[in-house]
């Protein structure tokens, strides 16, 4: 069973920066890819970063440049550093793990956690 929590939401000014974790269930990441996705309000699920078990990443091109993605294998913690925060970045932020066909073949995102709200004030 994989379970995944989320912490590190909160209310921020435009230009700040905020840092999400999620830390995963035992053995989750060793042929798991990893990922972040946020929904804002009225809008649909988009995905905003993921990381493979080769610890190869994918930011999407709205947040490339502000956003990291990284992982501690060790603590099975995943993150989501964010910088440069814009009012368009409020949304909810959940964590997501899909297994592996093999290894940098993410399969579909089937596990989640609950959410984080991150809300950039102007």
């Amino acid at each position: 069973q994989v379970q995944l929590v989320e912490s590190g939401g909160g209310s921020v000014q435009a230009g700040g920066s905020l840092r999400l974790s999620c830390a995963a269930s035992r053995n989750t990441f060793s042929g798991y890819c990893m990922g972040w996705f946020r929904r804002a309000p009225g809008k649909g699920r988009e995905e905003v970063a993921h990381i493979d078990s080769a610890g190869i990443p994918y930011v999407t091109d709205s947040v490339k440049g502000r956003f990291t993605i990284s992982k501690d294998n060790a603590k099975t913690t995943l993150y989501l550093q964010m910088n440069s925060l814009k009012p368009e970045d409020t949304a909810t932020y959940y964590c997501a793990a899909a297994r592996e066909a093999y290894t940098s073949a993410c399969g579909a995102f089937n596990y989640w956690g609950q959410g984080t709200q991150v809300t950039v004030s102007s």
